[in-house]
């Protein structure tokens, strides 16, 4: 259930009565620490940032929009695609509040990222649902409830083809222990301490 508050918008989910809500801030401490970080940072760095100071970059799972937001307060062209209605609710909220001077970096499209495609882009950041692990403990309840609301991006390994078809560079986001998203092998791999990117350049 989506509920309107004085400060932002907030998915509340009712069958998790303990679980808080879920909603899409860019200008937290958290992203604040983010963006300091500078361009040394693995997302920067895995998008290329330190070579390309203002890419154009097609964030084509955008989940709350903390890459992408990163990314152009960093100096990126950001182009972000979320399909789930829900989901793109929390991210417009997100954007209505945030900086100025960054918003217009970033785009925001409802849509499936393939139909964005078709035009050339300097860099394709592909971040989809980190897969379950096995283990007992259930995942952080911000995770949870966008797992449940929109499944386990499924069709995620469909996007690589065509995202290496039209960009330069593509930057795919996996846990470390995971395998790649498909038998493709990646061109380089960037490791940091909790996850890593493959890359593929064309």
């Amino acid at each position: 259930m989506l509920r309107e508050t004085a400060e932002r918008l907030e998915l509340f989910a009712g069958h998790h009565p303990r679980f808080g809500p879920v909603y899409a801030d860019w200008l937290s401490a958290e992203m604040r620490r983010r963006i300091a970080a500078g361009k040394r940072q693995l997302l920067a760095r895995a998008c290329g940032l330190n070579k390309n100071p203002a890419p154009r970059i097609l964030d084509a799972t955008g989940g709350l929009g903390r890459d992408a937001w990163t990314l152009a307060a960093l100096g990126a062209k950001v182009s972000l695609c979320e399909r789930n209605e829900t989901v793109f609710k929390l991210l417009f909220d997100a954007h209505r509040r945030a900086t100025p001077e960054i918003v217009r970096r970033l785009t925001l499209l409802q849509c499936d990222a393939r139909t964005q495609m078709q035009q050339n882009w300097d860099v394709i950041h592909l971040d989809p649902m980190f897969p379950h692990e096995g283990k007992t403990a259930l995942p952080q309840k911000e995770l949870q409830i966008l797992r449940e609301l929109c499944g386990d991006d499924a069709d995620a390994a469909e996007l690589l083809a065509p995202a290496r078809a039209c960009a330069a560079r593509v930057a795919v986001k996996r846990p470390l222990s995971a395998p790649a998203l498909t038998d493709c092998k990646p061109s380089a791999i960037l490791k940091g301490t909790q996850m890593r990117y493959d890359l593929y350049f064309s």
